[in-house]
């Protein structure tokens, strides 16, 4: 069986090794659509994976070679690896292995239009604006989003339509699997250090993503971000900008903002199409709100649906998430897990709180840890105190020896507690009147704020 053709034959049954990614569960519903059987397996059995076993998937704690007998295909994700005794024992039985974007990639095959958000901050806000918009204009979109969506009910909406909007993530040139007719690069930083050798090498891993884009496609950058306009020189392709400068096509004049919610005015090509407030926090926010502005104009959306999608939307799962309140005090969890994205969303907090920001932040991998400790230093010195989780290894291994502690002692006003009963009690010390509780990281530190404001006054 070609791995190509796994789709039109109903009869395949697809196994998912790791379903407890939101890309992953993402995935199974969509196979699942197309009337294929569709199974899976995750060590840990997190939260999407139980997501999928409620909704009637078969999800088999662990990983076994056994999981795969009487499979048709095998689906993983970038995080298992060769190893991995599910994936030895499908290539020994001659079953096709397919990583997760190969997959996503052959589901697109099946639309006419396809916009592929990438960047290494914004791409699920920018993707779910995106989304929004389109839904106003009516053009039923099939969607992937890294976070649970309201408006779509989930991370994975559906389509009779023509039209799919997805995150395309660059760890491990994964996005190299798709061949969009729209691409958009948001911005351009340092990250997965684990697989990329510097910035040069992601610069020239998104240039062969915008090759990707077909022949009469649409390419869309941050014309303000040096990177994102390295890469798409190098591609040779004609592209759109959008940004905060006066040169780029699509453009934001006259920025103000009320309770640090931003006001402006939208420019395409010089001229005012229209007024929007954003009901999310943020400059960020304006830089996401105008590429996907760009990406619904070069489809031909008109300003009306534009204007009143973008005022309309309210943000995403685990993007400044409001958990609820301790003792009067409001919680907030966010996905940040990167320095330039903290410095960010507590600029976007201090802006619009005056009082005390108490950060809780979990390091994501040892190597991001290690390479880029001075910039979450210098990002979390922002808020007013900090507390430090143990890192969540997600796919790595601590082979580098190190902890918390490198970024815990160079800020002044932080400290590096093990265990999340331990760091709920101690907000419950330290919190007080007029204080702002923010949990922040791409692993499972949400729970913290989960457990504090669940706790009986």
């Amino acid at each position: 069986m070609k791995k190509t053709n796994f789709l039109s034959d109903k009869k395949n049954v697809v196994h998912l090794v790791g379903v407890g990614g939101v890309s992953m569960n993402a995935l199974a519903e969509a196979i699942a659509a197309y009337g294929l059987t569709v199974r899976g397996s995750d060590m840990n059995m997190g939260v999407y994976a139980k997501r999928l076993e409620a909704k009637g998937f078969k999800v088999i704690k662990g990983h076994f070679a056994s999981n795969v007998e009487g499979v048709d295909v095998v689906i993983r994700t970038s995080a298992i690896k060769d190893d991995n005794p599910e994936i030895m024992r499908a290539r020994e039985l001659g079953i096709p292995v397919l990583e997760r974007t190969e997959a996503w990639g052959l589901l697109m095959e099946k639309f006419s239009e396809v916009v592929c958000i990438s960047g290494t901050h914004g791409k699920t806000s920018t993707t779910a604006m995106t989304t929004c918009i389109a839904l106003a204009a009516d053009r039923d979109p099939e969607v992937m989003i890294g976070a649970d969506m309201r408006e779509i009910g989930g991370v994975f909406r559906i389509s009779d339509g023509e039209l799919f909007i997805a995150e395309a993530c660059e760890y491990c040139n994964s996005f190299h699997n798709f061949n969009p007719t729209i691409a958009v690069i948001l911005n351009i930083e340092e990250d997965h250090l684990d697989f990329f050798s510097g910035i040069d090498d992601i610069i020239k891993s998104f240039a062969k993503f915008l090759c990707n884009v077909k022949t009469n496609g649409k390419i869309i950058i941050n014309g303000d971000d040096e990177n994102a306009y390295s890469a798409a020189k190098l591609s040779g392709r004609e592209f759109i900008t959008f940004g905060l400068s006066e040169n780029c096509d699509v453009r934001a004049s006259d920025i103000a903002y009320r309770d640090g919610y931003p006001m402006f005015s939208l420019i395409n090509k010089n001229e005012k199409i229209a007024d929007i407030r954003l009901s999310v926090l943020g400059e960020h926010n304006i830089k996401n709100a105008l590429a996907a502005a760009a990406v619904a104009i070069s489809m031909g959306i008109n300003a009306e649906c534009i204007m009143g999608a973008l005022s309309a939307f309210t943000g995403v799962g685990r993007r400044m998430e409001y958990k609820g309140e301790y003792r009067g005090v409001s919680v907030f969890d966010d996905y940040a897990h990167h320095p330039s994205e903290i410095e960010t969303t507590l600029k976007a907090v201090r802006k619009a709180h005056s009082g005390r920001i108490i950060c809780v932040f979990q390091p994501h991998t040892y190597t991001r840890t290690a390479a880029l400790k001075d910039d979450f230093a210098k990002a979390l010195s922002i808020a007013d105190k900090v507390i430090l989780a143990d890192i969540f290894a997600a796919r790595e291994k601590n082979t580098i020896g190190i902890d918390s502690s490198a970024i815990g002692d160079k800020i002044e006003n932080a400290e590096c507690i093990s265990g999340f009963d331990c760091i709920k009690e101690r907000l419950s010390e330290v919190v007080t009147d007029g204080d702002f509780v923010l949990t922040m990281g791409a692993g499972d530190i949400y729970k913290v704020g989960e457990m504090l404001v669940s706790e009986k006054k």
